[in-house]
């Protein structure tokens, strides 16, 4: 089928603004104009990669950023069209305003940088609005609004159970499943499930300092081990087994290591199964950021080998969804699920069960699975501006790798810094750094800094680079 559509398009290929968000851009004008009306088909990628004289892969970078944003439909083997139903654009006042937070000077930042949240402005707000209204229509709607078992909705936990198995390889079933409020409950009851006082646990230094006050509640003693470019440090384990005739448990981020974002290499993951099963000690195993990978398909979990004998899987589904749902999981042995439940009821006797539901209704209907692939979208895009805005502006200060998944990548600094004074001096120019344990030392004294990019509009993202840019050129000798 013809589709004569003329593109006015005038590319500025050395502008600040990227060049597919040019043309994304002035697609949206177009249709807001009217000019482009609802239902028009427009011409394919290869078409307008020729009519434009620009990449391919730059016009599909733009037709996803339309696509995820709502501007544009695809309809399976016909093409792609001009949405229907457009979104509606919130003046920028507004959303400025919703990000302001009051700090312990007085200052109302206009940014706030984090370790790595999700872009609350795409969550799939409609499809859970709709999943509440299907679930409050139901004939036996009245049983949701009673007590349901401690370890949370048995088809919830069914629903998990399958998702685990068929898409992270883990052999488990729903009775291995024990729901929570977020990933930060999972590990307070896996701690206090495992742990006694005095017990040790090796955890990643840097790493997660909310888990190591979670297991310090517990009373256990923390042993830290380095962090590289293949992950935890098999070799600083063993030293720690060697000291010690009894280590309780391990707690890792393989995926993506928190904070370094480092992906630890299947050798160690080996040795670590190895030492685990010889010397009796669980692995505590945190995949807080499994569904957002680019490119290639993420590394199966520590949980997913067979020959792992003693584990606890945390996940969560708040970053999937949105922030404000707090809903996580814990996976392990029967005996410790039931612990687990058991321990929750002393705390929160059940959790959310309307929202479960709800929840379950988006995964029964694909919701979030489509979800999940238009957000990898948006958050790959998005880490290439990022990445774009470090070369331009930070190359002198700091290096990186570019992740290959997560909301966040992380900074070394080329210099020695004074972490106190840039929090102070990016205070006063509007910024506030909200990020647990910001600034970190691993063991071979380089500086690091975890850089949440998905969060900010890009935008935000141009000024907060630029101005960092700033104060690390005035920084004192």
């Amino acid at each position: 089928m013809l589709r004569p559509w003329e593109l006015n398009v005038h590319l500025d290929a050395n502008g600040q603004k990227p060049v597919y968000l040019q043309i994304a851009d002035a697609i949206i004008v177009d249709i807001q104009s009217g000019r482009l009306k609802k239902g028009t088909a427009l011409p394919g990628s290869r078409k307008l990669a020729l009519d434009l004289k620009v990449n391919r892969n730059t016009v599909i970078e733009a037709l996803n950023v339309l696509l995820n944003e709502g501007w544009l439909i695809a309809k399976n083997r016909k093409g792609t069209f001009v949405a229907d139903v457009l979104p509606v654009l919130r003046p920028v006042k507004e959303e400025a305003i919703a990000h302001q937070v009051v700090t312990e000077s007085g200052v109302i930042p206009g940014i706030v940088i984090d370790d790595g949240h999700p872009d609350s402005k795409i969550a799939p707000i409609d499809e859970l609005a709709r999943a509440y209204r299907q679930i409050f229509r139901r004939k036996a709607r009245w049983k949701m609004m009673g007590y349901t078992g401690q370890t949370g909705d048995p088809e919830f936990r069914k629903a998990i159970s399958n998702m685990l198995s068929h898409q992270r390889g883990l052999k488990i079933s729903e009775n291995n499943v024990c729901i929570t409020r977020g990933s930060q409950m999972a590990m307070y009851l896996a701690a206090h499930v495992l742990l006694e006082k005095g017990d040790a646990i090796i955890v990643e230094n840097p790493g997660y300092k909310p888990a190591w006050e979670v297991f310090e509640s517990a009373g256990a003693k923390l042993l830290l081990v380095g962090v590289d470019e293949e992950g935890l440090s098999i070799e600083e384990v063993k030293q720690h087994l060697k000291k010690r005739k009894k280590i309780k448990a391990i707690y890792t981020t393989p995926h993506h290591q928190y904070p370094t974002t480092v992906t630890l290499s299947l050798q160690r993951r080996l040795e670590l199964i190895q030492l685990s099963n010889q010397y009796g000690f669980t692995v505590i195993e945190d995949d807080y950021d499994n569904e957002f990978h680019f490119g290639c398909r993420p590394v199966l979990p520590l949980a997913s080998f067979q020959d792992l004998k003693s584990y606890v899987y945390i996940g969560t589904l708040s970053k999937v969804v949105a922030p404000s749902l707090r809903t996580g999981y814990l996976v392990s042995s029967d005996d410790i699920v039931q612990k687990a439940g058991n321990m929750r009821k002393l705390i929160d006797v059940q959790g959310d069960n309307i929202m479960e539901q709800a929840i379950l209704e988006l995964i029964n209907t694909g919701s979030v699975r489509r979800h999940l692939r238009r957000a990898n979208v948006f958050y790959k895009l998005k880490r290439d501006y990022f990445t774009g805005l470090l070369d331009k502006y930070l190359s002198s200060e700091v290096s990186y790798t570019i992740p290959e998944g997560g909301l966040a990548v992380w900074l070394k600094l080329r210099n020695p810094l004074d972490f106190a004074w840039l929090e102070t001096q990016l205070q006063e120019k509007g910024i506030s750094l909200n990020v647990p344990g910001s600034f970190y030392y691993n063991n071979h004294g380089i500086q690091g800094f975890r850089f949440g990019y998905a969060s900010l509009s890009e935008q935000k993202l141009h000024e907060a680079v630029e101005t960092i840019a700033g104060v690390l050129s005035r920084r004192p000798r």
